[in-house]
């Protein structure tokens, strides 16, 4: 038997989170989602200052396995024949909160497209904060053709990113976007050289990783927000992010490093400390 999953590789910051199962295109299945979340928390117990997830081989993500050979589709098909949902409910809940938990960790999450992303592998790509995207690659929101839809939170996540006409015209069609469509939408922050999407990622990765890690933690926690609130309670948002922000002390590194006129070097967030600056 094979053995696949999630590998966790470390850049001197930065986490690069791999889904390695090629054979499939990394679709997910049992065993993926298991080791999603056992890499989540191991990430969440040892936060580096940003996250780059891949795929192996020649494919981002191809989504949810839907071959009868993974458990949770042979699982399902009983409880669909008798229209039954608590099962259904069960896994849609389960799926959900394994990339929910992923991606809402409080430091950046980048996604290196490095190859096709289609159905769930289009939406966790969407979750991400920023996306670097290969010029080969393609994006498909594809459940429509399969008479699904989008479950692994990427309806909400698209939409945000993109707006609900441009959401629309991608789920409701399922067609494959190339990356020069995918960066005039802004489903996609950047496209690499050929070849070069996780190496660009890391580059992106690191360079955020050299800004002092609680500021990218707060003003995280506002952008991430930002759009699900009023401008008024926005405005209060960031307000308190700021305030937090300026008593942790941090900026005395930058602005001393500033006057030295010398690059800061930012102490990490001591790891018990590390639960009060993510999203509020």
């Amino acid at each position: 038997m094979s053995v696949y999953g999630f590998r966790l590789e470390h850049h001197d910051k930065v986490a690069v989170v791999i889904l390695d199962r090629p054979e499939r295109r990394n679709a997910f299945d049992e065993t993926m989602w298991s080791d999603m979340e056992r890499v989540t928390a191991q990430l969440a117990q040892s936060l580096p200052r940003a996250i780059v997830v891949t795929g192996a081989g020649k494919a981002f993500c191809a989504g949810f396995d839907v071959n009868p050979d993974n458990p949770q589709v042979s699982g399902l098909i009983g409880a669909v024949e008798k229209r039954h949902r608590p099962p259904v409910e069960a896994l849609i809940n389960r799926l959900q909160a394994a990339v929910d938990g992923l991606v809402s960790l409080p430091v950046p999450v980048i996604a290196a497209i490095n190859g096709d992303a289609f159905g769930g592998g289009a939406e966790l790509a969407s979750r991400c904060d920023l996306r670097v995207m290969d010029p080969a690659a393609r994006i498909c929101f594809s459940e429509a053709r399969l008479g699904l839809m989008p479950d692994w939170g990427g309806g909400p996540g698209l939409t945000k990113l993109i707006g609900a006409s441009a959401a629309a015209d991608l789920i409701l069609t399922g067609r494959r976007v190339g990356a020069d469509e995918a960066l005039r939408l802004g489903l996609v922050n950047r496209v690499s050289a050929p070849g070069q999407a996780l190496e660009e990622a890391i580059d992106l990765a690191a360079a955020i990783a050299k800004n002092g890690p609680r500021a990218v933690r707060h003003a995280l926690a506002v952008i991430r927000r930002v759009r699900e609130l009023p401008m008024r309670e926005a405005l209060e948002l960031e307000r308190s992010q700021a305030v937090e922000l300026i008593c942790s002390g941090e900026c005395l590194h930058g602005i001393t490093a500033f006057l030295a006129k010398q690059e800061p070097v930012f102490p990490d967030i001591p790891s018990d400390d590390r639960l009060t600056t993510g999203p509020e």
